[in-house]
């Protein structure tokens, strides 16, 4: 792993976190930062391949982050099953708004990118 690239990382985790801080308390310091990233990302166009090197790693070690909310399912089963139908709704509700906004977000950018002589 790059210590370039994994230091890039924290930087924006860093600046997102003072974001948070300082700027928009009510978001994550960790979603600012990888708002950031993104930006970057997009006005630099491809990244570096430290940051490429790092990202891939850290990547390999994803599903390790979903142990910790299944065990938290697992502890906590009494709780959710007190809230089931208020959770159950929230779901059916936040599929019913994202289905159809992510449908309409493609149509667009199909739309979009067609309009500059590009393939879909």
């Amino acid at each position: 792993m790059s210590v370039h690239g994994l230091l890039l990382l924290l930087a924006f985790q860093l600046a997102g976190t003072a974001m948070s801080l300082w700027l928009l308390p009510a978001l994550p310091g960790p979603i600012l930062g990888m708002l950031l990233a993104l930006a970057w990302l997009g006005l630099d166009g491809r990244g570096s391949e430290a940051l490429r090197q790092s990202a891939g790693m850290l990547l390999r070690y994803l599903p390790l982050l979903l142990v910790p909310p299944a065990v938290g399912i697992m502890v906590q089963w009494q709780r959710i099953a007190a809230d089931f139908w208020a959770i159950a709704a929230a779901l059916v509700l936040s599929l019913l708004v994202a289905i159809p906004l992510t449908g309409a977000l493609m149509q667009w950018l199909i739309r979009r990118q067609l309009g500059r002589g590009e393939r879909p």
